[in-house]
């Protein structure tokens, strides 16, 4: 079969694509990623470029099932969640406007900021379910042809 050759380089560019896109997605709005663009006002926290780094990833693995042919479910729900998740998880607490907005500066700090690690465990939980059901579906989708 030649095909396989093909389909791998495309996966590999997907991939490659989808990690980037996300790491640069999520880190330089966050300023994990630093740039003259946005700025923290909290320093960015060693477990911050550990979460942004899995979360890409997951999301490079996830983008390279998206070149293989195969008739599943896209599992877009929890790559968004799961994506948005790991975004808050390494913002900055004082930096997110809605944040601030309802639990105030301080507030933040105090209630927001000690649950950014729940936030990214559930982020990066969903990208590994997504990620797991479309390798299923992938491998149950091959399974009859060989």
């Amino acid at each position: 079969m030649t095909v396989t050759r093909p389909v791998g380089w495309r996966a590999i560019m997907f991939g490659a694509a989808g990690g980037l896109a996300t790491l640069l997605a999520v880190g330089l709005p966050t300023a994990v990623v630093p740039n003259a663009l946005f700025d923290r006002m909290t320093p960015t926290r060693p477990h911050d470029y550990l979460i942004l780094g899995l979360t890409a990833l997951l999301a490079a693995a996830l983008s390279a099932t998206y070149a293989l042919p195969a008739i599943c479910p896209l599992q877009e729900g929890k790559l968004m969640t799961g994506g948005l998740l790991s975004f808050l998880a390494v913002g900055c607490p004082v930096c997110n406007k809605v944040v601030v907005l309802l639990l105030g500066a301080s507030g933040a700090l105090a209630y927001f900021e000690p649950v950014q690690p729940l936030l990214a465990a559930g982020g990066l939980g969903l990208l590994g379910v997504a990620l797991a059901l479309r390798l299923r579906a992938l491998g149950a989708t091959r399974a009859p042809g060989g």
